[in-house]
């Protein structure tokens, strides 16, 4: 029973992070069906930015609040002269282009910061909280709270705000949406701005427990657009949920298995959903939009 509950809380924790990149493909998807496969490189750069931040002498809020902000205007940028002047052509033509942006982000990376391993201190210190036998880290509680909070911030955002509603309305129709009066340019930059300052907060939570480097996000894409599928690509709380179960299946087949096989695990994921279920959890019975 110790074991299974703390492999539990080792899969909420990157669960939790799965969560986050997950939701920051959604945003995307919903407003523009395109698959941002830059968006691991988001979560690096929020870790990178804040540990060189704090190397460099920063308070460590400072510079994690610095790399949401510098990684969120790498997001606007990214939409602005990748995405937008390519508006017109094929989904497939999108996705390669924010493959390329990936590549170029990670290099840009390497060479302003270096190839190393990094780390700084967890936020609430260091001892292990204990818990029926099993510990978790007060930084995992920091990371397990920030998808949930985020996730209940999109929530409001979406269904109270006028904004959130102009993005929702977009996703239906850019057309119809234009029509009535929404800037649909406004609100992709919108999109990948949140998308990326979402990813960025997934960095500086994680880093002080999994370390980042300049090339941790080609793995936390895929595992993160595992997590949006297993729940239903273009829904939040699907995104959620994949996210955490994608978390919990690794953990468990590190656990009880191999931690040889815990990287397959989000090959089956996406496997078994174009196969099996091809609209997620959550999604809907249909993808073609009217």
């Amino acid at each position: 029973m110790d074991a299974l509950l703390q492999f539990v809380f080792s899969g909420l924790t990157v669960g939790a992070v799965y969560a986050l990149v997950a939701l920051g493909f959604t945003i995307i998807y919903n407003a523009s069906d395109v698959v941002n496969f830059a968006q691991g490189e988001f979560v690096m750069l929020g870790g990178m930015i804040t540990w060189f931040g704090h190397d460099a002498g920063l308070p460590l809020m400072l510079a994690a609040a610095l790399a949401i902000a510098v990684t969120t205007a790498v997001g606007v940028a990214l939409n602005k002269f990748a995405i937008e002047p390519a508006r017109g052509a094929p989904v497939v033509s999108l996705i390669i282009i924010t493959i390329g942006a990936s590549i170029l982000i990670r290099g840009a990376t390497q060479l302003i910061f270096d190839k190393q391993i990094h780390r700084y201190p967890a936020f609430t210190g260091e001892n292990p909280i204990e818990v029926m036998g099993a510990t978790i880290l007060p930084q995992s509680l920091w990371v397990i709270g920030g998808a949930v909070a985020v996730f209940v911030a999109l929530w409001l955002f979406f269904s109270r705000t006028l904004m959130g509603k102009a993005v929702l309305a977009t996703a239906n129709n850019r057309l119809a949406a234009q029509l009535v009066g929404i800037n649909t340019n406004w609100v992709m930059t919108l999109s990948f701005g949140l998308s990326a300052a979402i990813g960025a907060l997934a960095g500086v939570l994680v880093t002080p427990i999994t370390l980042i480097s300049y090339d941790v996000g080609v793995a936390l894409a895929l595992k993160g657009f595992a997590g949006a599928m297993l729940g239903g690509m273009g829904n939040p709380k699907g995104a959620l949920v994949g996210g955490l179960a994608l978390g919990l299946l690794e953990a468990l087949t590190a656990g009880y298995l191999s931690s040889q096989y815990k990287d397959a695990v989000a090959f089956i994921v996406i496997l078994a959903v174009l196969f099996v279920m091809p609209q997620g959890l959550f999604g809907k019975t249909s993808a073609d939009r009217v």
